[in-house]
């Protein structure tokens, strides 16, 4: 207390609430905001499920979903036919979106390489046609 009543007294007051409103800021950019962000793409994922994915949940359990209620899914996990009922929650990765999105890249990175290469030899035959 006597450490204010003095920071007070000398003009420091000020300077110690912008301490105290910085603090608060980068707590919240640095910790708060990227929490908010990750809960925001989980509940994404966990309510673009449809019958047909395959996920794999947070106790690595994977399977492909055959039904789905409001806060559960039912998944058969094997050949066997194993069907599990289990919280939406538990839902990790939908390994069906990351396969569509993984052969979407490729095949932009296919394309990016067919031009580059389209491209070069446009510059070659130009450099043939200037010898010429």
């Amino acid at each position: 207390m006597f450490i204010f009543n003095e920071a007070a007294a000398t003009g420091g007051g000020w300077t110690m609430i912008l301490m105290i409103v910085v603090m608060v800021a980068v707590f919240y950019f640095l910790i708060m905001r990227p929490e908010k962000k990750k809960k925001k793409e989980e509940e994404k994922l966990r309510s673009s499920l449809k019958t047909g994915d395959k996920i794999t949940t947070i106790g690595g359990i994977v399977g492909t979903i055959v039904e789905l209620k409001t806060e559960n899914i039912v998944i058969e996990t094997s050949q066997d036919r194993v069907r599990m009922e289990l919280a939406k929650w538990s839902v990790m990765t939908n390994n069906t979106a990351q396969e569509k999105a993984q052969k979407a890249r490729a095949e932009a990175q296919a394309a990016a390489k067919a031009r580059a290469e389209e491209k070069k030899k446009e510059k070659e035959e130009k450099k043939k046609e200037k010898k010429l």
